[in-house]
Order: structure tokens, then sequence, then C-alpha cells
């Protein structure tokens, strides 16, 4: 399978990792404390994190005495994860693709890493992946944006700037996805870049969990511990269970 556009020519650029910048190891660890929390994750145990990104995730997992493998499309987001969290393994993997079977004690996907394709059978068989390396019982935890909130104030540009580096960001909303424009003005020129992802619903992240044959124990919000609410929450998380 080949890797889209998005992953190409956004993801793994030096301009993603100054736009979102303020998501660092400090950001990550208020999500991954709670998931080794609530999912009574204990030193020695296995995770494989799925579309790590530059590894702010791993980081706090191998911190924590997890032995974490982090896999992601995207060889310059692999190249910085391994910077950050020596202590994890990653490899460059096409996620739809089962990475190992019945070897992980848990499998995380998190800071929406679906959605990208345009093709909703990628998400289900990233999902199936993720159930396939489970061992029985193994925990999965998925975090994706809540769609009906980050659709309102659509339209808009909004203006950051890094130090000499200008971005302005223009969102709207296209046959049931989010569509990001980038241009960053930096002073070489300007560039322009497009994210496009799904605007998820809970029902629809829930039935694709389930298709794989998951249990679903809960739903919470982006805090990993208050319920969801679909008028508030920014965040879906779906905890779920493979079968024994």
């Amino acid at each position: 399978m080949e890797a889209t556009g998005v992953f190409k020519g956004w993801f793994g650029t030096h301009w993603y990792g100054m736009l979102y910048r303020h998501r660092d190891e400090h950001d990550a660890e208020a999500q991954v404390l709670p998931i080794i929390a609530k999912g009574k994750l204990v030193p020695g145990m296995e995770i494989l994190d799925m579309g790590c990104g530059r590894g702010r995730h791993a980081a706090i997992f191998a911190r924590n005495g997890l032995r974490v493998t982090g896999v992601d499309l995207s060889p310059e987001c692999i190249s910085a994860a391994q910077g950050i969290a020596p202590a994890a393994t990653f490899a460059v993997f096409d996620m739809r693709m089962p990475f190992a079977t019945a070897r992980f004690d848990a499998v995380v996907c998190l800071f929406t890493s679906l959605g990208y394709t345009g093709d909703r059978r990628d998400d289900d068989l990233a999902v199936a992946a993720a159930a396939t390396a489970l061992k029985p019982s193994g925990l999965f935890v998925l975090d994706l944006m809540n769609g009906e909130r980050a659709t309102s104030g659509l339209g808009a540009v909004e203006t950051h700037v890094v130090g000499d580096v200008h971005f302005e960001v223009r969102k709207s909303r296209e046959h049931g996805d989010i569509v990001k424009e980038i241009m960053v003005v930096h002073p070489g020129g300007k560039e322009f870049f497009k994210e496009v992802v799904h605007a998820w619903s809970a029902e629809e992240v829930k039935s694709m969990v389930l298709r794989a044959g998951f249990r679903i124990e809960d739903v919470t919000d982006g805090t990993c511990s208050a319920p969801f609410d679909p008028d508030l929450s920014d965040r879906i998380v779906v905890w779920a269970r493979k079968p024994t």
C-alpha cells in the first residue's frame, strides 16, 4: 500500500513539528499516565504504539517501564522518535497491515492517527491489525477527534507565529471530512500544505471497533477519565479488549 500525500508532504516536515510544538512530552504525559492507570499496565508489559509520530507518547510509556514498539508511515517521524525515546523500538510501517500476531499486552492509537486516506476501509484494516497484534484479553485504546466539536468555528483563519515563521491555517468541512489548509511563510518563501481527516462520530468509532471483534469497555473524553459527551468532548477515546 502506498503512503498518501498527507503523510509524505506534511506530517514529516519540520513545519509540522514547529506548528504543534506544544504537543510535547508534557502534553502526552497527561494522557499516557491515565491510560497506564486505567488500563492496569505494569512494567514489563509490551505495548504497540500505532501511528506513533515523533514518539512523545512512546517516551512516557517507556519511562514507566513498558516495553514499547512504535510504528509510523513517516521515516522522518520515526527518526525523530528514536531520538526522543531511545529505550523504545521503532519501525517505519503501514499500520493497515498486522505488525505481529498475539504479541502485545496493549495497543494504542492516539491523537487521531486514522481517517486520512479518504477510504474508511483503511481504518477498518488498521483496527483489525491492532486486534491481530494483541494477546487475548489485551487492551486497545483508540483516540480520535470528535468530529462534531471539530466543525465549530470553521472558516476563520488562525494565525500562528513561531520566530520568523508565520502559519496561516484555515479549516473547512467537505463531505464528512475536516480540511485544513496550511500556508507557511518563512524567510525562504512560502509553502502550502493540505491535511484532510475524517470528522469522526462516536457511533462510527464504536462500530469500527466492534467490527474488528473487540469488546468495548468504556468511551471517555481526552482526559481518559470523564465520560464522553458528544456536545462537549473534543476527543473520543474508546477502551476495548480482545476477547479471550
